[in-house]
């Protein structure tokens, strides 16, 4: 089998999966490390994060920031943003990548549905090419990921700072600031 270089995957690789100190997800809201952690942008009641063992690059995650393990467990104001932020980092990520296309999905219903956090809600969102499944992973079952996860958290970083509901906060965090919805 061939082997590629791809150092940010050993974190991941060597975790003990039995060993948790509460929720992954819950603790990157609540930690003020959104480099470390590559969040790319926050909103009032969700963000996004570069998915730390991607797909494709730019593969991201948009989670609510309340521990809910399915649509029902979350508030009206809360499905509405987490749409809104989909929509908002769909756009970035076709822009800012020139994809062809892109994946949307959502692991729902626990460990059964294949999710490695199944009781946190989270959007997966990976970009797609034209050509982008190729022989490597058919034949020689091995997925090349062409750019480090660093230099994808920089340039998506910086795209959703240029969004026009973006916010700079004093800490340099990236807020998307969601329009307003009326009852009407």
């Amino acid at each position: 089998m061939d082997e590629l270089f791809a150092p940010w995957r050993m974190e991941y690789v060597t975790r003990d999966p039995t060993e948790t100190d509460g929720c992954p997800f819950c603790a990157m809201w609540d930690a003020a490390a959104d480099r470390e952690h590559r969040i790319v942008a926050r909103a009032d009641a969700s963000y996004v994060v570069l998915n730390h063992a991607p797909y494709n690059p730019g593969h991201c995650l948009i989670i609510p920031a309340a521990h809910a393990a399915s649509y029902d467990e979350l508030d009206a104001g809360t499905l509405w943003e987490l749409a809104w932020v989909q929509q908002v980092t769909l756009g970035v990520l076709s822009e800012t990548l020139e994809t062809d296309g892109m994946n949307v999905g959502v692991n729902l219903g626990g460990a059964a549905a294949g999710g490695s956090i199944p009781d946190h809600l989270h959007v997966h969102v990976v970009p797609r090419w034209a050509g982008d499944t190729n022989v490597m992973p058919v034949i020689g079952e091995t997925k090349v990921i062409v750019e480090a996860l660093d230099a994808t958290h920089t340039r998506l970083r910086a795209a959703f700072a240029a969004h026009p509901a973006a916010a700079a906060a004093a800490d340099g965090a990236v807020t998307l600031e969601p329009p307003t919805v009326s009852d009407d």
